[in-house]
């Protein structure tokens, strides 16, 4: 397990966490959610990556900039925060394959993000979708496949029903009202991106509407992507993260079915 740094500010970090045996290993990078906002963590995320890593996987674990951050040294909130994660991932190319001494599958790199992190899996998905002058186009290293656990998908739409009491309009900053703009921080707007998915949502989910997953997935079958929905019953947003859980187990599962 080891504490990496992929830039200056004081939130761009991750947790490299390496399984025992043999590579090469198929890798999850790992995002925690909370609204992109500073009171969450990634120690909200750490007990899903120690479990990928029991499973097989090489677990990258990301923090990033987030709303609330000091904005005199680089807040968060869009593109800030996405250019984290994708700095983060790029980054497995030189230093975390040092670290791992080669044995990162980069050809099976799945992402898995909760609530807000499943907005930045997805997008980290669409990237190749991206024009060349957007924050973030041209992948160093393009994920295999991404999982959403309950994620917010679709920001017109979380935009429109205020998920997280004003927590996408602060994300989107200055670029809320700009459609063009926002639809380049949007999983759903990067459609198709030729990355498989995998939504898995809650049906008793009271944080972030199920509408978010499916309206995602149909999108994405449509524009001929391989998109999968799994709702879990009786459900709510949090047992996703709860390693403990069936609700996790179907999480996992979806990450190893994206790995194969």
């Amino acid at each position: 397990v080891t504490f990496v740094r992929y830039g200056t500010h004081p939130s761009q970090h991750g947790v490299l966490s390496l399984p025992d045996g043999p590579g090469l290993w198929p890798l999850a990078v790992v995002i925690h959610g909370g609204f992109w906002r500073t009171g969450y963590g990634t120690d909200l995320a750490s007990e899903l990556a120690e479990d990928l890593m029991r499973h097989g996987f090489a677990a990258w674990n990301l923090e990033y900039r987030r709303v609330g951050d000091d904005p005199d040294h680089g807040g968060g909130g869009w593109p800030a925060t996405c250019l984290d994660v994708a700095a983060a991932v790029d980054l497995l190319a030189t230093t975390g394959q040092t670290l791992a001494d080669g044995r990162l599958d980069l050809s099976r790199v799945v992402a898995i993000g909760h609530s807000a992190g499943g907005q930045l899996a997805g997008w980290l998905a669409g990237r190749g979708s991206l024009p060349a002058d957007a924050p973030g186009a041209s992948p160093v290293v393009p994920l295999s496949g991404f999982v959403s656990q309950a994620g917010v998908l679709d920001l017109a739409l979380a935009l429109k029903e205020d998920l997280g009491s004003g927590a996408t309009r602060n994300f989107l900053g200055a670029w809320a009202d700009d459609p063009e703009a926002r639809s380049l921080a949007c999983p759903s707007a990067l459609l198709p991106t030729g990355v498989p998915s995998i939504c898995v949502h809650g049906a008793a989910d009271d944080e972030v509407p199920l509408s978010q997953s499916q309206r995602f997935v149909a999108a994405a079958r449509r524009a001929g992507d391989d998109s999968r929905l799994v709702v879990l019953p009786g459900t709510d947003h949090y047992s996703l993260i709860d390693v403990t859980s069936p609700a996790w187990a179907a999480c996992r599962t979806a990450v190893q079915d994206l790995a194969c």
